[in-house]
């Protein structure tokens, strides 16, 4: 079962992570990825986009020992669209 709602889009703070592989997680290029980023770190981000969003503290399913949290993001669009925006927001910041 699906867990995210219609319009509704989950973002894991290793999906950022320029230290993970792809197949640990990472889902943007390594280029536009960020050492360690946290979960205030994508929530600012996220925030800078202007998009309403939610924190969950919920772990990645393949890191399920790790707590660090997620953001649920208000967004009706592609998932790797508002991945790009916001990896573009943390590059900003960094």
């Amino acid at each position: 079962m699906k867990e995210e709602m219609k319009g509704e889009r989950i973002l894991y703070p290793c999906y950022f992570n320029a230290n993970l592989m792809r197949s640990e997680g990472r889902r943007i290029t390594r280029s536009r990825a960020v050492k360690d980023p946290s979960l205030s770190d994508i929530e600012r981000a996220v925030k800078r986009c202007g998009v309403q969003y939610r924190i969950e503290q919920k772990s990645h399913p393949s890191c399920w020992w790790k707590r660090e949290g997620r953001v649920v993001v208000a967004w009706a669009q592609s998932k790797e669209q508002l991945l790009k925006k916001v990896a573009g927001f943390l590059e900003v910041k960094r």
